[in-house]
């Protein structure tokens, strides 16, 4: 769909060759898999690069090829140990700036920590920490894919394409989901209800939205630092001052916004890690009469006990793509597919290493997407 023939690739790679260089940071062989089916495709062979743990825990990179005036394109996909990703990245993001390279580019689809991108109470905001660790590393260019929030791209102070796997996972609900036209189109929240709405406008679906469930801890004082000053220390700030305060939130029972009896209910969102929000929606669309529940994700994190909760719940099938390796939790659960985005990030490490522009990749895309 946005990858050109693979005999054409060949013959474009032949015009510079010797000019790019694909490299895997992972030391776990398991996350590799998404580097290999990327070089396969823009047919190129891996980088050579050794990366492993010292005894103490401390990470080592050895580059053993020149990248000497090359554009380099290192490959990072997160694992379980989410840190020590994050370590491999910029050892290697730093040793190839060391060696001269012409330019960096991050391919990371699984931005880490990108959750944390607000100011909570007195905590910080460790995406922008994160972005400025890469930039001082070395990076010159980030590619990555559905942001958590895209304003994350403001973070960084180089070019950042955050690629779209919408067109992959609307793919898969056209050909996989043979009734998809007596589907509805479900927010779990009414935060993910503009990633519900564009789903639901570009299959000519409706659109449900679930009003009222336990807040998580993600939505919980979003808006800042939030230290109002006790009631016995009010006075103390002036005695004519009274600051109003904010009335309490109260969650309203469950309610589900349009009507999902007797259809197929797919929930999407971006990330899929602590299913227990997902499994609450299912058995509330359960019980408003839906007979099929889907459930599509970017990023499956699926974390802790979330193939055996999936098993066991309401919920049908959970369509995920490969930014994230999760093939021991389908080992677990069945009902986990998923969904190959290798092809669109070939497709812009060739576009970006001969200059070509990014807009093919991004057609059709509003700001809501």
């Amino acid at each position: 769909m946005f990858c050109v023939p693979s005999t054409e690739i060949g013959a474009i790679m032949n015009i510079t060759k010797g000019g790019l260089v694909l490299f895997s940071a992972n030391s776990n062989s398991s996350c590799m898999e998404l580097s290999k089916r990327i070089a396969e495709r823009l047919g190129v062979e891996m980088g050579k690069v050794q990366v492993y743990q010292e005894p103490n825990r401390e990470t080592r990179v050895q580059i053993q090829e020149s990248v000497r005036g090359k554009d380099v394109f290192i490959i990072q996909t997160v694992s379980k140990d989410v840190n020590t990703t994050i370590m491999e990245l910029l050892i290697m993001v730093y040793a190839c700036k060391t060696s001269c390279a012409k330019s960096i580019i991050g391919v990371i689809p699984y931005f880490p920590y990108s959750k944390q991108c607000k100011m909570r109470k007195r905590g910080s905001i460790v995406s922008k920490l994160l972005a400025s660790m890469m930039c001082k590393a070395g990076l010159t260019h980030l590619i990555t894919m559905d942001l958590h929030q895209k304003e994350i791209q403001g973070f960084f102070n180089i070019p950042v394409d955050n690629l779209r796997a919408s067109p992959f996972l609307l793919q898969y609900i056209q050909e996989e989901i043979p009734d998809y036209r007596n589907a509805v189109i479900v927010a779990k929240s009414p935060a993910s209800a503009k990633r519900a709405q564009s789903f639901a406008e570009r299959l000519r679906l409706g659109i449900a939205v679930i009003h009222g469930e336990a807040q998580d801890a993600e939505s919980d004082m979003v808006d800042g630092r939030h230290s109002p000053p006790t009631a016995k220390n009010v006075a103390a700030i002036h005695p004519s001052l009274e600051i109003p305060m904010l009335i309490p939130k109260e969650k309203p029972p469950i309610t589900v916004v349009g009507d999902v009896g007797g259809r197929i209910a797919i929930i999407v969102d971006d990330i899929i890690d602590d299913v227990d929000s997902f499994l609450a929606a299912a058995e509330t669309l359960k019980e408003r009469g839906a007979y099929k529940i889907f459930v599509m994700a970017t990023h499956g994190l699926l974390s802790s006990d979330a193939p055996r909760l999936i098993e066991e719940s309401a919920i049908d099938e959970v369509v995920v793509t490969n930014t994230i390796p999760h093939e021991i939790q389908k080992l677990q659960c069945p009902k986990i597919k998923t969904v190959d985005i290798s092809m669109i990030l070939s497709e812009a490490i060739r576009r970006i290493h001969n200059g070509e522009s990014m807009s093919y990749l991004f057609r059709n895309i509003g700001l809501d997407d």
